[in-house]
């Protein structure tokens, strides 16, 4: 009651002031529009200019209730289509998941229009189309992707080297692949699909450049980094070694190549073989004897008695390394080598003999077969060539030989062919 009494007075003071206001204010509106004027009080304009604005709010109230409904309408239309895409989306990965190819690349690109993610479903499509063997609609399917999803082209590129990969050409996989190393620089999946599209096509000099940034990456572990580079470096050396007039290349190889490397037995071999078949033996020769004093291995030792260089001098290097090593059978077998190379046949002799004592081999006995027979001592010379004939029949595989009764019998038919052919 209090309220409603305070309410009604505060009413006919504001009325009060508003006629005190009035009478004291006097002014009016004029508004013309052509040879047409209306004219009236201030007051009056001030209401009428109040009403008019009251009456445009609740208009713009009304018309906003018709066209909310409109709006809310169109928000729940979307949000039902979405839902049913999803749907029909979770239903094609599903779908291809299972290997229903067919059912899956409909139900994907159907939903594709309506869906949140039509980059998952044109992606998911083109698989499914490139599985049945559509593979130009899988490329339609890879494009629509583009055109939907701004920014994805990593995704995209990397989908497409993939089917590539599949379709066996591994060139056009490399060249998206190479693309897509420019723009996305050390992009993991990128780097790995590179390796493994660098081993199909045998591309040793770009896997070779390749393995640091993998190891940088820690795409791959140190047993596979060294085995990846042993094998390009090794191809790349047989490859190069083919053509001795581009001995460069193969010397810029072994520059570039890691240290741990230029202590592999294998590798050392190759490049040995390389400069040799380029006529550079003294520097086979340097290599073999630094590997040597660092690294003994008897497949270098053995190469080394076969360098075409200053035999006297590699005799001398040999039996210093001898004086550590007395009852290496390989390193005698060097020295003997060595020895005939310089006349001292009794020395040779001496060492074949001495390496044969340590460990019986058919290669020895073959020198010493040699070496008897220059001398004229044919008793011997046939002793150790049979020897050297049975140790080598040893390494042979077990096969069914004939007997002495087939032997008979073959030479039976034999002569019964002969003297029928004669008659």
């Amino acid at each position: 009651m209090r309220k409603l009494v305070l309410l009604i007075v505060a009413g006919l003071a504001v009325g009060a002031l508003f006629g005190h206001l009035m009478m004291s204010v006097p002014g009016y509106w004029l508004i013309r529009v052509g040879d047409t004027s209306v004219q009236t009080s201030f007051w009056f304009g001030l209401v009428v200019l109040l009403g008019a604005f009251i009456a445009l709010h609740f208009a713009l109230r009304l018309l906003g209730g018709i066209v909310r409904p409109v709006g809310r309408f169109r928000r729940w239309s979307g949000r039902a289509r979405n839902r049913r895409a999803m749907k029909h989306t979770v239903r094609g990965l599903v779908a291809l998941t299972e290997g229903r190819w067919k059912k899956a690349e409909k139900t994907l690109s159907h939903a594709a229009a309506d869906s949140s993610t039509p980059l998952v479903n044109h992606l998911s499509a083109a698989l499914a189309a490139h599985y049945q063997g559509r593979y130009e609609t899988s490329q339609e399917h890879l494009n629509q992707a583009q055109l939907t999803t701004d920014g994805a082209d990593a995704a995209i590129g990397l989908m497409q080297a993939q089917l590539m990969i599949d379709r066996q050409q591994p060139e056009e996989a490399l060249a998206i692949l190479n693309r897509l190393d420019k723009k996305l620089a050390n992009h993991p999946q990128v780097l790995k699909m590179l390796k493994q599209v660098h081993l199909s096509v045998n591309d040793w000099d770009g896997l070779r450049r390749l393995i640091p940034r993998l190891a940088r990456q820690k795409l791959i572990s140190t047993a596979e980094r060294e085995q990846l580079e042993s094998r390009a470096y090794r191809e790349l050396i047989v490859f190069e070694a083919k053509n001795p007039g581009d001995i460069e290349r193969v010397r810029s190889l072994w520059a570039d190549m890691p240290d741990y490397l230029r202590a592999n037995t294998e590798l050392i071999v190759l490049y040995t073989e390389a400069l040799v078949h380029a006529g550079e033996d003294t520097i086979a020769e340097r290599l073999l004897s630094y590997s040597l004093d660092h690294h003994w291995d008897a497949r270098l030792v053995k190469r080394y008695g076969l360098l075409n260089v200053d035999p006297r001098r590699q005799l001398a290097k040999a039996e210093d390394w001898l004086k550590e090593r007395p009852n290496d059978p390989e390193l005698l077998l060097t020295c003997g080598r060595l020895s005939l190379r310089t006349g001292a046949w009794a020395k040779a002799q001496e060492y074949f003999e001495t390496s044969q004592r340590q460990r019986p081999n058919g290669m020895v006995c073959a020198e010493l077969a040699r070496l008897y027979a220059s001398l004229g001592d044919h008793n011997k010379s046939q002793l150790y060539y049979r020897h050297s004939v049975d140790m080598l029949a040893q390494s042979l595989p077990s096969l069914p030989q004939p007997s002495a009764e087939q032997r008979k019998d073959d030479a039976a038919d034999k002569q019964d062919a002969k003297g029928a052919k004669s008659a």
